[in-house]
């Protein structure tokens, strides 16, 4: 391995990827400390120390701790990413759609400029509501998060969060273009991992003040390593269905005749499940959290990630997201048209609706695999919070995240490396990213 990133240092082009696209990230997490005018730090602080099981909690986890300093670029990247999901369902139901993601390189980047006004208009809602709620909001002993509310507050609340969001946008569209990896994928990655200091310093300083046995540092240490070699392998699992084309004769000569295989993933839905189902019932107890009425306080102790009834809902909530996102990523029918369309054929199955089945089977089967394996992975750390008292530093969502995009980013600079005759990252092993 160390071999490997010796020679990273040969290739011009790849070292220069790498480092632009560490200066892009650096310049990321600098946006992140710098706050929006008009707010009281403290008191906002005090605040989100008590909202860490809240939809806050999460928005602030993705966004690598903007959202409690309330920084220019507190939104991050989740309107973008909620823009892309967005688009990808209405592809489904709106015909035009639908042609342009069919349309080739033309029609993606249709897409992906109809992406962008739908992030900063979501931005602008998300925005205008989160400075309302601000102007709302109080510290615990009573003093006000807003030092001057009104208008001129409101719309320069929402001119300085959609700008950052349109900034950490382009940054993320600069680093996929010019840099290494997923951009969007690695600013998320960023504002994960930037957090894992103050988790190890927790951790240690727990350890210090006897609340925790070296035993259980070196339990977590495993528990830890364990769950990330079973998401590696996870996620690099696939369902290989044999293909095999026909050959065919134009002029003197012959194509088709090979075979070779259909990699169906056993997790396509990646880590939007986990998102889609936390949002879902952590929306609720936000909402409870927010209000005073009789009961508010059993259900807020229901919809606590350490609560079986909320971990039932969740796996469930998992388990249906996992066949919903897949059943819209994967298009069996559009496969078997194609496959017919160039004379591939599943050995056995007969080319056309019987293949789309057959396709269709199989993608059920496998996906109830990787739809209880995500479940198992998020609700782990609730299980070892709950049970064993023991602190986890990221939850299963973060954890799905900082591997599959780690995973990602090696697998390209291994193609960099191995494209210019340079031995892998890895020596003379390979590795495969999420996508196969």
């Amino acid at each position: 391995m160390l071999g490997g990133i010796e020679s990273i240092g040969k290739i011009p082009e790849l070292r220069n990827r790498l480092l632009f696209t560490l200066g892009l990230l650096a310049v990321y997490r600098i946006g992140c400390a710098i706050p929006t005018p008009g707010i009281d730090s403290q008191a906002l602080a005090s605040f989100f120390a008590q909202a860490q099981n809240t939809i806050f909690g999460m928005f602030n986890l993705f966004s690598g701790g903007a959202l409690e300093r309330l920084s220019i670029f507190t939104l991050g990247i989740m309107p973008y990413i909620s823009a892309s999901i967005i688009l990808q369902l209405l592809t489904v139901v709106i015909p035009y759609l639908d042609r342009l993601s069919k349309e080739g390189e033309l029609g993606r980047k249709k897409i992906t400029q109809y992406t962008r006004y739908g992030t900063v208009v979501l931005s602008l809602l998300q925005s205008a509501g989160t400075a309302v709620w601000l102007e709302g909001m109080k510290g615990p002993a009573g003093e006000p998060v807003v030092m001057h509310p009104g208008p001129a507050f409101i719309v320069m609340t929402m001119i300085t969060m959609t700008s950052g969001t349109a900034f950490v946008m382009w940054l993320g569209e600069q680093i996929t273009e010019r840099g290494v990896g997923n951009g969007i994928s690695l600013i998320i990655f960023a504002g994960i991992v930037a957090r894992m200091p103050a988790g190890v310093a927790n951790t240690f300083s727990l350890a210090h003040a006897g609340e925790l046995s070296p035993f259980k540092i070196m339990a977590i240490v495993l528990i830890m390593v364990a769950v990330v070699a079973f998401i590696i392998f996870m996620e690099r699992g696939q369902r290989r269905i044999p293909i095999q084309y026909a050959k065919r004769v134009v002029g003197r000569r012959v194509y088709g005749g090979q075979s070779t295989h259909l990699p169906l993933k056993v997790n396509t839905a990646g880590v939007i499940p986990p998102i889609f189902a936390s949002s879902l019932l952590i929306f609720p107890s936000t909402i409870v959290s927010l209000a005073n009425f009789p009961g508010s306080e059993a259900i807020r102790n229901i919809l606590t990630p350490t609560h079986p009834v909320y971990n039932l809902l969740y796996v469930a909530g998992i388990i249906f997201f996992c066949y919903f996102y897949t059943a819209v990523q994967f298009n069996p029918i559009d496969v078997a048209e194609n496959l017919k369309k160039y004379g591939g054929y599943i050995p056995g199955i007969r080319p056309g609706s019987k293949t789309a089945e057959y396709i269709d089977q199989v993608l059920t089967r496998i996906t109830l695999g990787g739809s209880l394996y995500v479940a198992a992975v998020c609700v782990l750390p609730a299980l070892m919070v709950s049970r064993f008292n023991v602190p986890f530093w990221y939850g299963g969502t973060s954890l799905m995240i900082v591997v599959g995009v780690g995973m990602d980013t090696i697998a390209q600079i291994e193609s960099h490396m191995l494209s210019r005759h340079y031995e892998g990252f890895l020596g003379r092993q390979k590795i495969k990213g999420r996508r196969g």
